[in-house]
């Protein structure tokens, strides 16, 4: 499984991005929970969002709720993250990741049931 992240960049406090993940690989997309993490410089990665398998529920962190929202289209094996509102405390490398497994919704959050993960997208927020 690759894991191709992009749609980073520089932008002003307020402003938009929609951060794109393609999913390619000798598997099924549908078959992977989807999730969004970040790390800023010097913390530790933090989660973001996740979306099950069907794309019926999601997840999303406190600190984003309201101004993120994560998609996927199981059709062009793609999950999306739609950034609102961007606040300089978003700045981090953003990391798409997949899970092959079931995860209770409660360890959604915890990259370690994470499977494959790709190689990130820088996100700067400038105020």
């Amino acid at each position: 499984v690759q894991l191709q992240a992009s749609g980073g960049g520089l932008v002003q406090a307020g402003d938009s991005l929609k951060l794109s993940c393609v999913f390619s690989g000798r598997t099924f997309f549908e078959s992977h929970i989807m999730g969004w993490f970040r790390q800023a410089p010097g913390k530790e990665r933090e989660f973001v969002a996740a979306m099950w398998k069907s794309g019926a529920n999601a997840a999303i962190a406190d600190s984003v709720k309201g101004r993120f929202t994560i998609s996927r289209d199981n059709a062009n094996n793609t999950v999306t993250l739609q950034m609102n509102s961007l606040k300089p405390e978003d700045t981090a490398v953003y990391y798409c990741a997949a899970a092959k497994g079931r995860i209770l919704s409660s360890l959604l959050s915890s990259a370690r049931y994470y499977d494959y993960w790709g190689q990130g997208t820088q996100v700067t927020v400038s105020s």
